[in-house]
């Protein structure tokens, strides 16, 4: 039998990947953007477990992510041109080689991140606590650990390019498109499996385990792949490279690249700004976030997958009518998050599509105009989209955010896209530029503009459904004060933090006067209405306390008249800071500290201040006899995550004593090294200096000491009779935080 011309003997036995086999690229790239999707979830999390929930180290992480993908897809790019422009095997090894370092990095990255916060606790003076000093360092380390493997992952584009080029040339012309497709569904994919399954089930190290044995099977795959794979036209000469297209839109050719760049940085600054507006109407938990980034994406397949439709039946000059209607989708959200309307939270979140299925549709049409499925040119084209993606977010949170409204920092972010509508629509050629409905791209502009007009001009901010307010922005978060008397609120993006209650004195009186001696000093982690710390400072000990968000402390005046007095006090000290980063940053010991966690308890992140992690940290800082008050709303909460906090504090304490609040809304935890004496009401009233005394009985419900003490030393409860309505559930930890991820728990009564 002979072997027809175009292939060798040891090709034989090679298949066409021309056809079916070319689907086989496809979910390699669904698999892979699934994978990437559970590494950034999961390594930012970790990151924040070892450096601080603060918004500057977040951004770090995602620059550092972003970066790496960036240098990856460029410097593969070259490599592909330089290298593996004429072997498409080995272009395809080289990728197989790239899925498994990722694979890798499941196991390499939570060791760096664990020995880079070892290494900032003796680093000395220059990384300490709330210095620009350590977060250089941190973003350092972050980048030491996170961007050689997102280089591998930026990486995965441009070497499969060139492997499409060699094994299916009739489909490289738009082979990014195809491959962008695969890695936002996976994304997508990956964004709803591991907030709602994989995280609950295995924890974030087995969701890593899982990421890399699936980077492992790609990489073994691609590698047998390469075997059988047929080379076109033949494995001798490699194809030449594409012809550079002519200028799309009548403009230079390097517009595009700007173009991309404002897409990507104008699509992440909007997520930073969508985050905030949209908080109030679906919450802070994991899975609002979740939601949100999965009809992100969806949008952005859908999106993707209408240009993938049209690619070989119209010009990509059609398109000039989609940039009018990105810019004016880009302030849709404005409408549906307008408090005034009363729309259901799925309704709101729809307003976001629009906007990502155009850029789901344009980015990718954009980096195939410019390669022209060159892998070099796609390389370097993703990777000026992602520069913009690294820009927009610290743009939109240390620049925009802090000192405008979200409605005008969405204004600010869509100008650009506008700039670049009117370009367009006024430079390009009618004959191409104006498609067949008969609308001229210019009108087409213009009523966009209008309407955008009339949008903003129309739509409120959340902070305008209340006739009284104090608002405050930062990089963190947007921060309302509101309400009179005791009905005055704290609100942090659009979700209640705490009220003027008498809990919050408590928290503060019961561990002090628990103990035999005169206190020294403590710490009060998550400042609120600064209740706890005016509370503390009545007891005439140095207080410091610790709250995340700048804007919190500074409204202090609005909930107490003598706030001024009390922060000028040298007795005082406010820091803005996590509270577990700053703790793992200093030497200071205390003998209470008291822990107050922000609503609700189902808080992405909440679970670091509850873990058995946060409270070994804890005891460090504690002084031999010292007493940790930890405070849990269980009416919030359910019971398995009040057993599992529980769990967390028995583990880490031999003393824990627990009591209902005076009016049965929540549990004050109280746990130290030593034994905590029961002891009357009356011997923890003479204890207190009389400015504490009458700091406890401010507010009721009960007018002396005595009274008030006895209304939460009568409700102390047996903590292992408690543990036994769900023994079950597992202690608490940083990698299993099941007060945050909770659904099959809740719906299928899952234990793990």
């Amino acid at each position: 039998m002979e072997v027809p011309p175009t292939q060798s003997k040891s090709n034989a036995r090679t298949f066409d990947v021309t056809t079916c086999n070319l689907r086989i690229f496809f979910v390699f790239f669904v698999i892979s953007g699934f994978c990437g999707l559970l590494y950034e979830v999961v390594w930012g999390r970790l990151a924040m477990a070892s450096f601080g929930v603060t918004t500057a180290l977040a951004s770090i992480v995602i620059s550092m992510f972003m970066a790496g993908l960036g240098l990856g897809s460029w410097g593969a790019g070259v490599l592909a041109r330089r290298v593996l422009a004429a072997d498409g095997r080995r272009a395809l090894r080289t990728y197989a080689i790239a899925e498994l370092m990722i694979g890798i990095s499941s196991l390499a990255v939570p060791f760096e991140l664990k020995t880079g916060r070892l290494l900032l606790l003796h680093i000395g003076r220059f990384g300490a606590w709330q210095s620009s000093g350590y977060y250089i360092l941190v973003g350092l380390w972050i980048a030491i650990t996170l961007v050689p493997w997102c280089t591998c992952m930026g990486a995965t584009f441009p070497l499969l390019m060139a492997a499409i080029r060699q094994a299916a040339s009739s489909a490289s012309e738009h082979s990014f498109s195809f491959l962008y497709v695969g890695n936002v569904l996976g994304g997508l994919v990956g964004t709803l499996v591991s907030a709602f399954v994989l995280i609950e089930l295995l924890g974030f190290q087995g969701t890593l385990y899982v990421a890399g044995g699936m980077n492992a099977i790609l990489a073994l795959s691609a590698f047998a792949i390469s075997f059988f794979v047929v080379l076109s036209p033949s494995v001798d000469k490699p194809i030449p490279r594409p012809a550079v297209r002519p200028a799309l839109y009548g403009l230079p050719r390097n517009a595009l690249l700007l173009f991309l760049f404002t897409s990507g940085l104008v699509s992440m600054g909007l997520e930073v700004v969508w985050i905030r507006q949209f908080t109030p109407y679906l919450g802070n938990v994991v899975y609002a976030f979740a939601s949100l980034l999965a009809v992100y994406l969806l949008a952005t397949v859908v999106g993707s997958r209408d240009y993938r439709s049209k690619a070989n039946s119209r010009q990509p000059e059609e398109s000039v009518p989609a940039w009018s209607l990105l810019a004016l989708s880009a302030l849709l959200p404005l409408l549906a998050t307008d408090p005034l309307l009363p729309l259901t939270a799925g309704l709101r979140l729809s307003a976001i599509v629009f906007f990502c299925a155009l850029t789901g549709f344009l980015t990718p049409m954009l980096v195939d105009s410019w390669s022209s499925g060159d892998p070099d040119r796609a390389g370097t084209a993703y990777a000026v989209n992602i520069a913009g993606s690294i820009t927009g977010p610290l743009l939109a949170s240390f620049l925009l955010l802090p000192w405008l409204s979200e409605r005008w920092t969405t204004l600010v972010l869509s100008i650009p896209l506008f700039a670049i509508a009117a370009l367009i629509a006024f430079r390009a050629p009618s004959k191409t530029a104006q498609p067949k409905s008969g609308f001229n791209p210019r009108l087409k502009f213009a009523i966009a503009t209008v309407a955008a007009i009339l949008l903003f001009a129309l739509s409120h901010d959340f902070e305008s459904v209340f006739a009284s307010r104090e608002v405050k922005r930062d990089y963190a978060a947007t921060v309302i004060a509101t309400g009179q008397g005791f009905d005055r609120q704290l609100l942090v993006n659009g979700v209640g933090m705490t009220m003027l209650t008498p809990i919050t004195k408590f928290m503060v009186h019961m561990p002090l006067a628990s103990m035999s001696r005169r206190p020294q000093n403590g710490l009060v982690i998550c400042f609120g209405m600064g209740t706890s710390f005016r509370s503390m400072l009545s007891w005439g000990i140095p207080t410091t306390t610790v709250d995340l968000i700048p804007s919190v402390p500074e409204l202090f005046s609005y909930y107490h008249p003598d706030a001024p007095k009390l922060v000028s006090s040298p007795l005082a000290q406010i820091v803005i800071d996590d509270g577990r980063r700053f703790l793992d940053g200093s030497n200071q010991t205390y003998d209470v500290v008291v822990v107050d966690p922000p609503p609700p308890v189902e808080a992405s992140g909440s679970s670091l201040l509850y873990s058995r992690e946060f409270y070994e940290v804890v005891k460090k800082h504690l002084r031999k006899d010292g007493i940790l008050q930890m405070w849990y709303p269980d009416t919030i909460g359910d019971t398995a995550t009040s057993v599992s906090i529980a769990k967390a504090l028995l583990d880490s304490f031999p003393y824990v004593r627990a009591f209902r609040s005076y009016d049965s809304v929540g549990i004050h935890f109280m746990a130290s090294m030593e034994p905590i004496p029961a002891v009357s009401s009356s011997v923890l009233a003479s204890r207190m200096p009389s400015a504490a005394v009458s700091d406890l009985v401010e507010w009721g419900p009960l007018t002396t000491p005595q009274q008030q003490f006895d209304l939460v030393l009568a409700h102390e409860f047996s903590l292992q009779k408690f543990i036994a309505r769900e023994p079950r559930v597992p202690a608490l930890q940083d990698d299993r935080p099941i007060n945050e991820y909770f659904l099959l728990r809740h719906r299928l009564h899952f234990y793990n």
